[in-house]
């Protein structure tokens, strides 16, 4: 019977096939021992003498890391296994022997390990990283699918700024030029005048000069916006999308967690509701740490950081400086200095994950902010339509997904958190 190795609890004292990749040999004698990967998962296999034909046997010498092969035997219950399970071999079927491996279970610099990381994906961790990312999508999509929501497709080419047009990537469109998107969201307002609530999810580029561990210029983020939707209404949105995402993981990634070594404890207070300052109180908890932070500016990776550790859980900082914030934010009603925005911090040092708020839905006030960030109007004629047939108040945010899966899997870097990263150093492998 063929299987993989994750649904071997399912053929106990059964025989069935494998197929994968050697992980791992060792040998005590007449006995050795095969670590198989498929993908799904490791298992032991031993290999006895006495049980297979001498031709098996003598293949522990000729094996090598990842050569290729489909191996059939007895599933048995062993708890001190990987699983739980071994396999009691009886035939090894060799489809290539690889040739040495240059990722050998042993330390390498991370130069060695990103220009091999078609390879270094085959790695137990970075396994574990890619498949809690692929929950985290999965939750993320079942979430907003639960809850009335549309998927909504952007376009990846775009003739106008999102964040500013100091990270655009240019490139020739015919006779003109066009950018890679920097976010859907534009677009995503479009589409909430249509169908009420959507999210978009997707590839973004940002062209920025940065080389910190929480940047990359192509990563993914999903962008719900909601017509008739204020800012404490959109943050309420934000928290929900999250903690579902946490508890999901924390239910469904168990043996991926237990991989990374990952500590859960805070993960399991990810519940709302999550704590809300403002900018103001933000920037008065550096202040009061003694942090050099000039008010007015943005908060760096550091500034929060220690914000996040006043806290255990997200904490969202909302009401900005409006001369900080993009040219689409509503400012406050109550004080024309401050936009309706919303940055959501993760705890333990980890960042931003959302960044979002409300949008302005005059369309003069629009095209005031247009014109004082220096943008050619043209492009905008479209987005500031919305504003002239049936305009509404209405509010979104983008989570970052990389960040995201980072923080869960407590990993430092974001570049393990996507399959092929790129960096401002790096578009291959």
């Amino acid at each position: 019977m063929k299987t993989t190795i994750a649904e071997l609890k399912d053929f106990e004292g059964k025989e069935v096939v494998l197929n994968g990749w050697v992980y791992n040999l060792r040998s005590i004698g007449k006995i050795w021992f095969l670590i198989l990967r498929d993908g799904t998962g490791l298992v032991q296999c031993v290999v006895v003498k006495a049980d297979t034909e001498e031709s098996i046997f003598n293949l522990e010498n000729k094996l090598t890391q990842e050569s290729s092969v489909t191996i059939t035997g007895t599933v048995r219950a062993e708890p001190r296994s990987v699983g739980g399970y071994e396999l009691g071999v009886t035939n090894i079927e060799v489809h290539q022997f690889a040739e040495e491996y240059p990722i050998s279970h042993k330390e390498h610099g991370t130069d060695f390990l990103m220009s091999n990381r078609h390879l270094w994906l085959r790695s137990k961790n970075q396994n574990a990283i890619l498949k809690i990312r692929h929950q985290v999508i999965k939750a993320t999509r079942d979430f907003y699918d639960n809850n009335g929501f549309t998927l909504m497709d952007s376009p990846i080419l775009t003739a106008n700024a999102v964040e500013g047009t100091s990270t655009l990537f240019e490139l020739d469109y015919f006779d003109r030029s066009a950018y890679l998107t920097q976010s859907g969201q534009l677009y995503g307002e479009s589409s909430a005048m249509a169908f009420g609530k959507i999210y978009v999810f997707g590839p973004t580029f940002r062209a920025e000069k940065s080389k910190t561990r929480r940047h990359l210029t192509e990563f993914w983020m999903v962008e719900p916006e909601m017509a008739y939707c204020d800012l404490k209404e959109n943050m309420e949105w934000a928290e929900k999308h999250v903690s579902y995402v946490v508890q999901w993981c924390l239910e469904h990634c168990k043996e991926e967690l237990k991989v990374l070594e990952r500590d859960i404890s805070s993960l399991e207070k990810v519940v709302p509701p999550f704590p809300r300052i403002t900018y103001d109180e933000a920037a008065k908890i550096l202040k009061d740490k003694g942090t050099d932070f000039e008010y007015g500016s943005d908060f760096g990776g550091t500034d929060e950081t220690i914000i996040s550790e006043e806290f255990d859980r997200p904490v969202m900082i909302h009401r900005w400086p409006a001369e900080i914030k993009a040219f689409y934010m509503k400012r406050d009603p109550q004080n024309e200095d401050l936009a309706l925005g919303v940055d959501m911090i993760a705890p333990e040092g980890f960042g931003e994950i959302i960044g979002g708020g409300q949008r302005e839905d005059d369309h003069d006030k629009l095209l005031k902010r247009i014109n004082e960030h220096d943008l050619p109007v043209e492009p905008f004629q479209w987005y500031l339509d919305l504003r002239k047939y049936g305009s509404v108040p209405h509010s979104g945010f983008g989570l970052g997904i990389e960040r995201t899966v980072g923080w869960i899997c407590g990993t430092k870097h974001v570049r393990e958190t996507i399959p092929y990263p790129r960096t401002m150093h790096r578009i291959e492998p």
